[in-house]
């Protein structure tokens, strides 16, 4: 990888001898690997058991306030199975985007600005480790002349290209889009797939239930409204408001992030570059190897799981430009 000149947005320290590396703390000496990637953060966690509640609430209504009491067994038995099959896809790919390292071992490694690194402290790098910028770690990566290295002085870590430092999960992000508290996590270069997975299926679920909710109303205004329904029907009226209100919000908020994920991926610049107006230094690659990029090699039925890892195949990510 060719070592390039850094434009000024970037919060570094230009020359080795500023790292100051004895003012950094050791990581801790266990390898990340094998362990579960979890923000602890109060608003994060909230924010994601609200998520769940109110697609749980949707469920509910959707069930047994609509599809139950409805006397056509076909109707409710295809909306019944596919409004279920895509709100568990919708809480599998939260869960996937919750739980997963931003920052693949792999992607951290091979974006580093060395051209040198021994295998054994490649295979310690999961997400940017804190405190990696020690003087030994420093020395162990036996530089050449003119070779820089990048130093956060937020996590005291060594810090990738295209990497910012998040103030919740106190660590740098390789390619960070955002944090974002409905998931518990930053959105980052591992787990976009998962985040876009999860707006899409929460849209369209939110138009399912929004579709159901207006048959229901017609088919309860020509009927008899103490037959359309289970619940009395002043209950069933709120709770068929409720869900309008939910499903209508969710549906503008997650079109709206699925349709600026999908932009951020096709041109390469994440939320955070755009915002900053980072200048471009790695090679401009065509929309469809962006997205094969993100969801993976060769497109497939794979890309619309969040039970498939991203297998980025021949694929290089990290071509840079001078």
């Amino acid at each position: 990888m060719m070592i390039t000149p850094i434009h000024r947005f970037r919060d570094i320290e230009r020359k080795p001898e500023y790292l100051q590396p004895d003012k950094c703390v050791p990581p801790p000496s266990h390898s990340s690997l094998g362990t579960m990637w979890f923000i602890r953060d109060g608003c994060g966690i909230a924010c994601a058991v609200v998520t769940w509640m109110l697609v749980f609430y949707a469920d509910f209504v959707v069930l047994l306030v609509m599809l139950v009491p409805s006397r056509d067994y076909i109707y409710s038995v295809i909306n019944g199975i596919l409004f279920n099959m895509l709100a568990f896809l919708a809480l599998a790919s939260h869960f996937r985007a919750m739980l997963s390292d931003p920052v693949s071992i792999l992607e951290t490694c091979t974006s580093l600005p060395f051209q040198e690194l021994e295998l054994g402290l490649l295979m310690l790098l999961g997400a940017v480790p804190k405190g990696n910028a020690t003087k030994e770690f420093i020395e162990s990566l036996q530089l050449k002349p003119g070779q820089v290295v990048y130093k956060c002085p937020k996590c005291c870590s060594i810090k990738p290209d295209r990497a910012h430092h998040c103030s919740v999960c106190k660590r740098c992000i390789r390619k960070m889009d955002h944090h974002c508290p409905w998931v518990n996590n930053c959105v980052g270069e591992n787990n976009q797939k998962y985040f876009v997975l999860f707006t899409m299926y929460i849209a369209l679920i939110s138009m399912h239930a929004l579709i159901m909710v207006g048959f229901h109303f017609l088919y309860c205004f020509e009927e008899d409204w103490t037959k359309c329904s289970s619940f009395s029907p002043p209950t069933t009226v709120i709770l068929l408001i409720l869900l309008c209100f939910e499903a209508l919000l969710f549906l503008i908020f997650t079109s709206v992030m699925f349709g600026t994920q999908v932009h951020s991926i096709c041109t390469d610049e994440t939320g955070i570059e755009q915002l900053k107006k980072e200048e471009r230094r790695w090679a401009k690659k065509t929309k469809w190897m962006n997205m094969k990029a993100v969801f993976g090699h060769p497109f497939s039925i794979a890309w619309l799981s969040p039970f498939a890892t991203p297998d980025q195949g021949k694929a290089d990510p990290y071509q840079y430009v001078v």
